[in-house]
C-alpha cells in the first residue's frame, strides 16, 4: 500500500506539472488516469490482492509513460 501511495504522491505531482506547463489534454488525461489507478491499487491492497495490484499498477504505469512518450 505504501508503493501505491508514493505513486499517487507522484503522479499528482506530475499532473500538476503538466497543468502548469500547458501539455496536451490528452497527456493530462493519463496521468489523471494513473491517479485513480494508485487508488484502486490502494484498496486492492486494502482488500488483500496485494501482487494482483502490485501487477495492476505496474502494468499500468508502464502504459501510462508510454502512452505519453507516444503521444
Amino acid at each position: 500500500m505504501g508503493i501505491a501511495a508514493g505513486a499517487m504522491v507522484a503522479m499528482a505531482v506530475v499532473l500538476v506539472v503538466r497543468l502548469g506547463d500547458g501539455s496536451s489534454l490528452q497527456s493530462i488525461g493519463l496521468y489523471g488516469a494513473a491517479f485513480v489507478l494508485s487508488g484502486a491499487v490502494i484498496e486492492m491492497s486494502r482488500r488483500g490482492r496485494t501482487r494482483l495490484g502490485m501487477a495492476v499498477l505496474v502494468a499500468g504505469f508502464a502504459l501510462v509513460l508510454g502512452l505519453d512518450w507516444y503521444l
